[in-house]
Parts: C-alpha cells; structure tokens; sequence
C-alpha cells in the first residue's frame, strides 16, 4: 500500500467532515471558534491514531460476533485518557468543549475507520490512515471554526482585530449549517477542476 495516498486521503479526497460528511455532531457544536475547533480535531486525532493501532494489533484474536462492542471498548479507553487529561492540562478547553469529548466514542469517523481499516490492515498502515484522518478531521473543524469565529465575532483565535459586535447568527447553530455549507461547495468546485 502507498503510505503517502493513505496518509494525504483524508485532507481532502476523503475528507471526513467536507467530503464524507462524517462526524457532522461536534462539526456542527463546537465549531464555533478556531481554538474549539483545534482541540476537539486533535483530540479525535488521539483516538484515531491509538486506537487503530490496537485495533489491527488485537483484530486476529477478537472473535468476529463480539468485535464492534470490543472495539467501542478500545475507542473509549482512549476517549478518558483524552478526556482526562484535557481536564487537567486544559480546563478552559475542557469546558468549552463539554459533552463531546466522551461523545468521541460513538463519532462514526472513529468507529468507521476501526471496523474499514484497521480491523483490515497492518499496523504501520492503520496509524498512517487514523493520522491522515485525524488531521484531516481536525483541518476541518479548524477551518470552519476559524470562519465563524471571523465572522461572528471578528476575531481570530480569540484575538479580535475589529473592535466591534460581529454576524451573531454564526456562533449560533444556523451560523455553522451556513458556514460548513459554503465550505464544501467551495473544496467541491476547487478539487473538480484539480
């Protein structure tokens, strides 16, 4: 297998938010600034990159009928590792990010690739694949954070650079429907004529 089109797919060929629309939950909710963004990404890259690698190391030795609850098991295992040590070394983000750091467990980007990929391939090949994902997942969220963050409170990484109200409609809800929609018709138009 090609390490560097397994590694690059998930940027934008397979993107997981923009092309596969996958994970659309903490997409929509805690995209609404760039840092929020960033930290629910990487904390999903974690999870990704850990748990397929346990996954492809443990697929031969879990019976097939039990495997999905198994592999839930190692997923959350590494959910409280992030969980946890966000609350300790980042409680502003911690908080911020609430109910959806544990929600990770059940994120179909996680699930999917465990039972697709890694329960599949070997173990070099399942870390490249939860690591170009996880990147690319967290790419997405930055992005689309970083959006409704300038818009809706024309500030960037909490640095503001007009000193006034912004659009509020895109810290809210609607805000991120709208922002995400515009972002895929514009990864759409650009990789067509690529």
């Amino acid at each position: 297998m090609d390490q560097m089109k397994n590694f690059t797919k998930g940027f934008f060929k397979e993107n997981p938010v923009f092309v596969m629309l996958l994970g659309m939950c903490p997409t929509l909710a805690v995209s609404n600034s760039a840092i929020n963004g960033l930290g629910m990404g990487l904390a999903t890259t974690f999870v990704l990159v850990m748990s397929n690698i346990v996954i492809s190391l443990i697929k031969n030795l879990v019976p097939n009928k039990v495997r999905i609850p198994i592999f839930i098991v190692v997923i959350a295992s590494f959910v409280t590792i992030v969980d946890l040590v966000m609350a300790g070394y980042a409680p502003a983000l911690h908080a911020q990010l609430g109910i959806f750091i544990p929600l990770i467990v059940v994120n179909c980007i996680v699930l999917g690739r465990a039972e697709a990929f890694a329960s599949r391939q070997n173990v070099f090949s399942s870390m490249i694949d939860g690591l170009g994902m996880g990147i690319g997942f967290a790419m997405a969220l930055t992005v689309l954070g970083s959006v409704r963050e300038m818009l809706g409170n024309y500030s960037l990484f909490g640095h503001k650079f007009i000193q006034t109200d912004g659009i509020l409609v895109f810290i809210l809800s609607p805000g991120a429907f709208i922002a995400l929609g515009f972002l895929i018709a514009l990864i759409n138009k650009v990789t067509k004529k690529v």
